[in-house]
Order: structure tokens, then sequence, then C-alpha cells
């Protein structure tokens, strides 16, 4: 099943239908198209304090896992990152002091999740606190500088 994932009212991305399991802190949908039916799994790892890991890959039923390492090209790589990124808001709304830490299994994983942000740059940061992070230092996000790893917090009004 589809939906859609509103960034704001101009934006509307198609995304896959998210189930949660608060107890693992993990998100589940169905990746459907021309390889079949293939389960996605987002895990949101609590690392310590507020700061959280987000793993994500197929789940690989014979290991028990999430294979971060697999590329299924089921040709819905659009649907799969809007619904990725729909997880993250929902995660930061309910852990509104969590920070997210995020980085691609490979350095073009990285490089892919960081063209989807560039290109809805404008509608994120309206959104979320975006830092890049280059070697071990983090700084607020710039379009088209690369980085290594993100992290991502929610923007609080006090």
């Amino acid at each position: 099943m589809v939906e859609k994932f509103e960034i704001n009212q101009s934006m509307l991305l198609e995304k896959y239908t998210t189930t949660w399991d608060a107890q693992k802190e993990i998100y589940e949908f169905v990746s459907q198209g021309p390889k079949g039916f293939i389960r996605k799994v987002i895990r949101y790892e609590h690392l310590g304090s507020n700061i959280y890991n987000l793993g994500f890959g197929d789940w690989d039923n014979d290991k028990g896992i999430i294979d971060d390492a697999i590329r299924t090209n089921n040709n819905d790589s659009g649907k799969v990152l809007a619904t990725v990124a729909s997880t993250v808001i929902d995660f930061l709304y309910k852990n509104s002091f969590a920070q997210i830490f995020i980085q691609g299994s490979t350095p073009a994983r990285t490089r892919l999740y960081q063209m989807g942000i560039a290109n809805n740059w404008n509608e994120i940061r309206r959104l979320v606190i975006m830092l890049g992070i280059s070697g071990d230092n983090p700084e607020p996000f710039i379009r088209n500088k690369n980085y290594d790893a993100f992290i991502i917090q929610a923007k609080r009004v006090y």
C-alpha cells in the first residue's frame, strides 16, 4: 500500500505504509516492484544518552537480521527513501529529545542519502536540525558539501 508523506503543503512524496514496534524500536514496510515483495526494516538503536543509530535494510529471514549491504533494485528507491524519512519524523515526534545518527553502509549509500536531503532541503530544514559530519567534525548541513554521516534532531520551540 502506498501513502503520501507530507513534508509541507506543497510537497507530497509517495511512501509505503509502515508498522511500528515500540519495544524493538523498529518500523517495517514492504517494498513492491519488479523483484517482488521485499520486507524492509528501519531500526532505531539506542546508543546512549539521547543518541539513536538509524539502521535500515532488507530483512534476512535465514539469518534473522537486517541486511544493510544488499542492493534490492526494486525500482522504488524514491518511495523507500520517503518512507525512511517519514519514520525519522515520526520517531522524533515520539522522542522529541532524540538525536538520530545516520550513515550509509557504504560511502555510495551515504551519498544517496545526502542527495535525498539536498533535493528536499528547503522542506527538511523547516522540520529538523540537520548536522553533517566530516571526519569527527559536526557542522550545520550545507548543500553540495560531502559528508561522512549526519545527525538529525527535532526543532523545539521553547
